[in-house]
């Protein structure tokens, strides 16, 4: 029961933080908002404790975190700036790993190589979900925040992928060599990636099965949707490669097979959207209160570890992470810098994003790098003892150092980023982009479903299966048809489809899937974004809902 109560106060908690956020005369973003929530329910007047499990910790909250963001970050965009993406989501994190790694393995006492590279690891993750939370949609540019995005995205993999290096090679489970390690990295990677998209595209093959014994069980499939990033995450782990790089793969393709594509019911869509939205925000909140909850006893452990270590001082432990935080600011900034270099020196043809970057511009990606969920999850999974029973080696330090920067780089970002944005106008071609594009889509879906209510009208009028007047079936064809040719001339009235009749409706279900059917093909081709292609597609699956509902009246 005490398990049950602890879930129960935890989702309320998760809850009541985005409204306290709103009530609150200043602002302050929802993840430190959380934090602090957190900190407060571990004050020991309400003494809410939770014995925490690596294992299950790692297993609960890393697969479905990885999996949605896959899920939100569009292909297209994530091909389109794969270069910076790959520059920092990897070289980067294997740079912070080595470079910070010995940085850290040199400035703290008494810290073994292995537990400052893996300490390296978990901090090299950024946060896009923290971000979010702190800078407004819209306050940073389309283009730098698709590149965060996708930057968070994979280094999530990396970092976590190279702290399980680390760990094996202190439990001794495996030989550290610059050679074995980059193979073994390509073998678990490449197979992460493989069983992700291979479990991805079995749940596609089941939920076909599953539509035609049940129906319209929407219940049953999103279930089956939830379960999908655990199941792919547990085999990949199971066969010996990397769960963490599954669970993103199939996240990234789910929208290929799964509830997203065409082919996929509509009460799938609605419910799956919501339902994922929901838990998405449960287990980002989730994991920051437990960083709360986690901070007094961190702080006291760190504290009496130190008193009991000579080699260790109370306040150089909170000095460690001040240096730490500020060189992995300045390795990330020169990184940048870098890589602006090398765009314009050596890139001339097809440069990098970063060649347009100013120098303010840098500094607001450096300090958007914020570290948040995937850092706590990832420090909190080392284990407590190697494998011969001996405690871990500095863990408590690594705990302290690394949810000391998670609560420095956010509060660093709240303060500075702003500063930084103030002098960065955004640009309004992105949005008057994104109205245009979607106004060519609608017009030329609105023809292809014309094209379609004409074909149903010409099959309706020489139908022998019913009687009825082929005026009756003119006359509502072309109801239909002046709605959507009120589309094209930029006259539309959605709502006003619900009140007609149930051959109208029936056109209109059909001129829906046409309209769908087309967004799909638009996007493929490139002629609209996928942002475009998700607001059209919502716009589509709300009026088809409410035609159906109105139809079983």
């Amino acid at each position: 029961m005490e398990i049950f109560f602890t879930i129960l106060i935890l989702t309320l908690i998760v809850s009541l933080s985005g409204v306290v956020i709103h009530i609150l005369p200043f602002q302050i973003p929802l993840p430190l908002m959380q934090i602090v929530l957190g900190a407060l329910l571990a004050w020991p007047k309400f003494g809410l404790h939770v014995d925490f499990n690596p294992e299950l910790f790692l297993v609960l909250f890393i697969p479905p975190l990885l999996f949605s963001d896959g899920w939100k970050m569009p292909a297209r965009d994530f091909l389109r700036h794969c270069g910076e993406i790959v520059s920092l989501a990897l070289v980067l994190v294997i740079i912070t790993v080595v470079g910070i790694g010995y940085f850290i393995y040199w400035i703290v006492p008494g810290m073994s190589l292995v537990a400052a590279l893996a300490l390296a690891a978990v901090l090299s993750p950024t946060d896009a979900v923290a971000l979010s939370g702190i800078v407004k949609e819209g306050r940073i540019p389309k283009t730098l925040m698709n590149i965060l995005q996708g930057e968070a995205l994979m280094n999530d993999a990396s970092g976590l992928v190279l702290l399980k290096f680390a760990i094996a090679v202190a439990m001794g489970t495996m030989a550290f060599t610059v050679g074995g390690v980059s193979l073994e990295f390509i073998k678990v990677a490449a197979g992460g990636l493989l069983v992700g998209v291979s479990v991805t595209w079995g749940y596609s093959k089941l939920l076909r099965l599953i539509i035609r014994w049940s129906c319209d069980d929407s219940a049953t499939q999103t279930v089956l949707l939830l379960l999908l990033p655990f199941v792919a995450y547990l085999i990949a782990e199971h066969v010996g490669v990397s769960g963490i790089l599954a669970a993103v793969a199939s996240g990234m393709t789910i929208g290929q097979y799964g509830m997203t594509s065409s082919n996929a019911p509509l009460a799938l869509r609605l419910r799956g959207n919501s339902v994922w939205s929901m838990l998405e925000f449960i287990f980002n909140g989730i994991v920051f209160i437990m960083l709360g909850l986690q901070l007094p006893d961190i702080l006291a452990t760190s504290i009496n570890q130190a008193k009991l270590d000579p080699t260790i001082q109370t306040w150089m432990l909170f000095t460690d992470v001040v240096f730490l935080y500020v060189a992995l600011m300045l390795l990330r900034f020169s990184w940048l810098w870098l890589m602006k270099r090398i765009s314009l020196r050596f890139m001339k043809k097809r440069p990098m994003v970063f060649c347009e970057y100013s120098t303010q511009e840098i500094l607001i990606a450096s300090f958007a790098g914020v570290r948040g969920a995937i850092t706590l999850a990832g420090v909190l999974s080392i284990p407590l003892q190697l494998s011969d029973g001996t405690a871990f080696p500095s863990r408590y330090q690594l705990v302290f150092i690394a949810t000391g920067v998670i609560l420095l780089s956010l509060i660093c970002c709240v303060i500075i980023l702003p500063l930084l944005l103030r002098g960065i106008a955004v640009s309004d071609t992105d949005t008057v982009l994104f109205h245009k594009e979607e106004q060519i889509a609608r017009m030329i879906a609105a023809e292809v479903a014309i094209e379609s209510i004409r074909q149903i009208e010409f099959q309706l009028a020489n139908s022998q299966e019913y009687n009825f007047e082929k005026q009756i079936v003119n006359e509502v064809s072309v109801r239909v048809i002046s709605h959507l040719r009120r589309r094209i001339d930029g006259h539309a009235d959605a709502e006003s489809a619900i009140l007609m009749n149930h051959w109208e409706r029936s056109m209109w279900l059909n001129a829906l899937r046409a309209e769908r059917c087309e967004y799909y093909h638009l996007c493929t081709q490139q002629k609209i974004s996928n942002d475009i292609l998700i607001k059209l597609l919502r716009d589509l699956d709300l009026l088809e809902a409410l035609l159906i509902e109105k139809k079983h009246e």
